[in-house]
């Protein structure tokens, strides 16, 4: 699928500039990437360093995504591949070398073979190098080069010269829309670091997105895309636990103040596990005051309150009850919490199977995972319509239908829907 066949809504998102200012007002345009080689790279031997937790049927998932993408599609949304925008970023010179010198690592390779790399990659196509940045580049696969290389020796033939991405599938995490502004992430884990600059090259060049202003860095403190969830216009709440620290969360907060993107943000600390890596793992959004939410969480979670001040620049309230700070910060009576599960057990099952990470399409209307049967159930008793797709092997690497997509443009919608 191309960019210009990826939707037929494409004269809408054209009209309707990139804002995002809430998890729920009509999606319009998201970013998706469709997995590639880059999951045929995973062995039992670096899965769990490449942070997946199985090794994934590559064609099955494939087929998922796409199902996935034309769900998105038949609903209005415009739907922008990672690997389109990235190769098209990289027609420009600008762009190319860039991304030859993220895809260059001169400690691991040493200077004699980082050069020989650098050459080779110089030359190279942008579909050719927009592969390389994906799915790696082994040392079986380096080109040739006269002369001797102690590292080139010394490594397997089979171990990365160019470590794959296979997590760039989870574009929610890597950027994140505030607004009209664009906040880049900076990714905690060593296995995801590099996809920021991959990010930074399609914002930075990509003619879509010309002239798009960044909310936040990569090389500021670590703030990963899924624990950002734009509550409302104004409020943002941030998960802070094994990804996103409390240094990541004030420098975003600071950020946003600064650029009047939002006048509360919402420090929520979470577990330091894998179970809860990320905000949207225990809450997300499903309507304009409601939220699914992993029962353990509804009376445990609490928020620090942050809001700007004239001289010190953050003023940090609380802590308080989330759902109650929550509430306040929105303006609204209180926030409706829809749990997943009847009981512990299957609570807990289908947090794992990715059941609060739900992805809203408009006010009401969600995509979730089909497996979770009880919490879309439980959706559908409270009014909100499931979209349900199949992730037997999407969801691989622990994230759902939120985790998989970047909203880049939303219709506004207001808090009584």
């Amino acid at each position: 699928m191309t960019e210009s066949t990826s939707s037929s809504s494409s004269s809408l998102s054209e009209r309707l500039p990139t804002r995002v200012d809430s998890e729920v007002g009509p999606l319009r345009t998201v970013l998706l990437h469709r997995p590639g080689n880059e999951l045929r790279r995973l062995t039992p031997r670096n899965n769990d360093q490449l942070l997946f937790d199985s090794i994934p049927w590559v064609d099955r998932a494939q087929e998922e995504h796409d199902a996935f993408a034309t769900v998105l599609r038949s609903r209005g949304v415009e739907v922008l591949l990672l690997a389109d925008v990235l190769r098209t970023a990289l027609e420009d010179p600008r762009a190319h070398a860039a991304g030859v010198h993220a895809a260059v690592d001169d400690r691991r390779l040493g200077a004699e073979l980082a050069d020989v790399l650098r050459s080779h990659l110089s030359s190279a196509t942008p579909a050719e190098l927009a592969e390389v940045l994906m799915a790696g580049m082994t040392f079986e696969e380096l080109p040739t080069s006269e002369g001797g290389s102690l590292v080139r020796r010394m490594h397997h033939a089979h171990d990365f010269a160019v470590d794959p991405l296979p997590n760039l599938l989870f574009t929610r995490d890597s950027s994140v829309w505030i607004g009209d502004r664009v906040a880049i992430a900076s990714l905690a884990m060593p296995a995801r670091k590099r996809e920021t600059a991959l990010l930074d090259l399609i914002y930075a060049y990509h003619p879509r997105f010309r002239g798009a202003v960044r909310a936040y860095g990569a090389h500021s403190a670590p703030v990963e895309g899924g624990d950002v969830l734009v509550l409302a216009p104004g409020v943002l709440a941030v998960g802070v636990g094994e990804r996103t620290t409390p240094a990541g969360a004030e420098s975003l907060a600071r950020s946003v103040f600064a650029d009047d993107l939002a006048h509360t943000v919402l420090a929520v600390p979470i577990a330091q596990d894998r179970a809860t890596m990320h905000l949207d793992t225990v809450c997300t959004m499903v309507g304009p005051d409601s939220v699914v939410m992993y029962p353990l969480a509804r009376d445990s979670l609490i928020a620090y309150t942050l809001t700007p001040d004239e001289e010190k620049g953050v003023r940090v309230h609380g802590p308080a009850p989330f759902l109650e700070a929550a509430a306040e910060a929105m303006g609204i009576d209180r926030l409706h919490v829809i749990d997943t599960g009847l009981d512990p057990v299957t609570a807990e099952r289908e947090q794992w199977d990715d059941g609060n990470n739900t992805l809203a399409l408009a006010p009401g209307v969600v995509i979730g995972y089909e497996r979770n049967t009880e919490t879309n159930e439980r959706l559908e008793d409270a009014g909100i319509e499931v979209v349900r797709i199949a992730g037997s092997e999407l969801g691989s690497g622990r994230g759902g239908p939120r985790c998989m997509s970047c909203p880049i443009a939303r219709e506004t919608v207001s808090a009584s829907g």
